[in-house]
């Protein structure tokens, strides 16, 4: 089980209470992770990632067991952690400014 944190205004557009929990069958990579939210969750689709591109959006920023995974690749494996549902995969609105 597989567990995703989202910032709150992606869970109030989902009318999603708490965490995502989500079963994966195969490698649990970012890529993975975002597709089954996404499946799920189609009003999501474009929020987190472009549509066309699949690359994250500018200010979302991806974090798991305490460590940034925003610049790995959408294919690389997530930590253990993650993939046991130890930990959960966080995605967070990044704040810009001074």
């Amino acid at each position: 089980m597989i567990r995703v944190v989202l910032p709150a205004h992606l869970r109030t557009l989902a009318r999603i209470d708490g965490e995502v929990r989500l079963e994966l069958d195969g490698p649990v990579t970012q890529r993975t992770v975002l597709d089954a939210i996404e499946a799920r969750y189609p009003m999501l689709c474009g929020t987190i990632r472009d549509q066309s591109t699949h690359r994250r959006r500018a200010f979302v920023r991806f974090f798991a067991c305490e460590e940034d995974l925003s610049h790995e690749a959408p294919d690389a494996p997530l930590p253990e952690q993650v993939a046991s549902g130890h930990e959960p995969f966080l995605v967070v609105g990044a704040m810009a400014g001074g």
